[in-house]
């Protein structure tokens, strides 16, 4: 069974799985980041790594010996928040029973993780607009200022262009966080790295539940390559613990993945999703085409508004699946920002999208 070591075949980064060829390229790219003290942000879909990548950056970094703090910023709610990242004084509010170190403070010298940056409220963005650049600031309920060295790694999986768009990200902490950016590809781009990712969790599951090391039949690798993954490699990792528990020998076989995955089930919904390289009209007018085949002569007449309410759909669900980020589905769909914008604005999307 391969360990961590043997299965990180992506730029040798500590605890990252992948030998696609679009993992190499980020792998080259955090490397070359890492030496750096610049901000990097971290964007991607829920479950692609990046924390992962963003405990790379400060692991291969000169401040690897300094602390490394991680913030989920979408836990919290602003004022916690606020306390949590720049800490109090005893008094600030009721239950301020004494003074508290905030993690900016407690990650100087190191590197401070941000995740969830699209959730931190306007207000408290301003705050950090100034750490980013004066890297200084004041607890919570003092005058006190206090500077650190702090290398910041944010992470988000919104578009920050379209939270900008509605007025829910200050523009220009925008552009001091997007100094370095990487982008983590979701696992549906990187498919050949299933089979390595399957290995590794089933070994450490394996061991954690004091199971025999299982093999992997080539038919299960198949037919998890065909998934979509939605949930990205958490989902992976999930299915595959569940697989271990259930498995009655050593063997991880089709059967052991939820119907859904495998495809053996009704409840499997599959999207009507573009290929690489096919714009959204094109597909549209093709599953059109098939429509009027199937409906005969005297069809014609339909044709254009068929288009549209095809379209419509088709549109709709890519915005769904991207969680209304509009440069995602644009990219998905094969068609600029603009032309986006345009359609949901002459279909009336804005609200159903998100």
């Amino acid at each position: 069974m391969a360990t961590v070591t043997e299965c990180n075949l992506a730029g040798g980064l500590p605890g990252v799985i992948g030998s696609s060829e679009v993992m190499q390229s980020v792998c080259q790219l955090t490397r070359q980041v890492s030496a750096s003290s610049a901000t990097v942000l971290l964007t991607g879909e829920t479950g692609t790594g990046k924390e992962l990548i963003a405990r790379a950056i400060h692991e291969l970094s000169p401040r690897s010996s300094g602390p490394y703090i991680r913030v989920n910023c979408g836990a919290l709610s602003e004022s916690l928040l606020e306390s949590e990242l720049f800490g109090h004084v005893k008094g600030a509010f009721t239950s301020a029973h004494e003074n508290r170190t905030g993690r900016f403070e407690a990650a100087h010298g190191g590197t401070i993780f941000l995740d969830e940056i699209n959730s931190v409220s306007y207000t408290l963005q301003v705050k950090l607009l100034r750490v980013l650049q004066e890297q200084e600031f004041e607890r919570v309920g003092d005058t006190r200022t206090i500077e650190v060295d702090v290398r910041i790694v944010a992470a988000t999986n919104r578009d920050l262009l379209d939270e900008i768009e509605a007025d829910r990200f200050r523009e220009d902490l925008y552009y001091r966080l997007n100094v370095l950016p990487i982008d983590v590809p979701p696992l549906r781009d990187r498919q050949d790295d299933i089979s390595l990712l399957l290995e590794f969790f089933a070994g450490m599951y394996a061991a954690s539940n004091q199971r025999p090391e299982p093999s992997i039949p080539a038919a299960t690798i198949q037919l998890l390559q065909g998934y979509d993954w939605p949930g990205n490699v958490r989902e992976l990792q999930n299915y595959v613990e569940r697989a271990i528990v259930l498995a009655p020998g050593n063997q991880l076989t089709p059967d052991l993945f939820p119907p859904h995955v495998v495809g053996g089930g009704s409840a499997r919904t599959t999207a009507i999703r573009p290929r690489r390289g096919r714009d959204v009209e094109s597909v549209t007018r093709e599953l059109v085409g098939l429509t009027m085949q199937a409906a005969g002569p005297g069809a014609e007449n339909l044709h254009e508004s068929t288009v549209s309410r095809v379209e419509r759909e088709l549109l709709l669900q890519v915005l769904r699946e991207c969680q209304g980020v509009q440069t995602r589905a644009a990219s998905r769909l094969g068609i600029n920002r603009n032309t986006l914008h345009k359609k949901i604005d002459e279909y009336g999307l804005g609200d159903e999208s998100r």
